[in-house]
């Protein structure tokens, strides 16, 4: 299978303009990737958000990356994550504008306490999977996550995201709940191992 080159575009996002990276696949399914916090570095270069694009690409799924408000040439200012959420519904709109049918939503650290606090959306969305969800820095309502989580990914060593705490969380939301051994929030070398676990995940599920 051929794996597209990303295209670097660009959507009205209501009265901001939303940046991206976008990977057509020849499959119905697309993901929504969201990066971590914007004040903190974030972008959609980060080594875990290209990371996911490629395992989603390899397959057989369409990509988007995209950047919050305020970061790279996405207009307007960080919004603690009111604004965030809009910049999702945003990208996922240009996916469906592409002819995506299903759209799997994911999200790693400050993009994943967006992702999360959208899935009252549940119905948008075929498939959401977080990564590492920094639950001792951002107030997550895990009771309103019941069934609406598919995946998260953590690791073993993470200092804001306690993985302990999370086999409980993910427990009580019937959510399937992967740790890396040896990893820690920012995934430095361990991006192989990522890329194993999301893919072998990715391939049961289509089994």
């Amino acid at each position: 299978m051929s794996i597209h080159r990303e295209e670097r575009v660009f959507w009205k996002n209501e009265v901001f303009v939303g940046e991206g990276l976008w990977r057509w696949s020849s499959g119905d399914s697309g993901a929504v990737i969201c990066h971590p916090h914007p004040l903190m570095g974030g972008s959609m270069y980060n080594n875990v958000v290209e990371t996911l694009s490629n395992v989603f690409s390899s397959c057989d799924c369409s990509t988007l990356r995209f950047n919050f408000r305020g970061v790279g040439a996405s207009t307007g200012i960080y919004d603690e994550g009111r604004g965030e959420k809009q910049d999702v519904l945003s990208a996922c709109k240009f996916l469906k504008e592409q002819g995506v049918e299903k759209i799997v939503l994911a999200g790693y650290s400050f993009g994943a306490w967006v992702c999360g606090s959208l899935l009252a959306e549940k119905s948008l969305f075929s498939s959401v999977i977080l990564v590492s969800p920094p639950q001792k820095y951002f107030a997550f309502d895990w009771s309103g996550l019941r069934n609406a989580v598919d995946l998260i990914i953590c690791g073993e060593c993470d200092p804001f995201c306690d993985a302990d705490d999370l086999r409980e969380k993910a427990q009580s939301i019937h959510s399937r709940l992967i740790i890396l051994p040896g990893t820690d929030h920012f995934y430095a070398g361990q991006e192989p191992l990522l890329s194993q676990h999301l893919r072998k995940y990715i391939h049961e599920k289509k089994a």
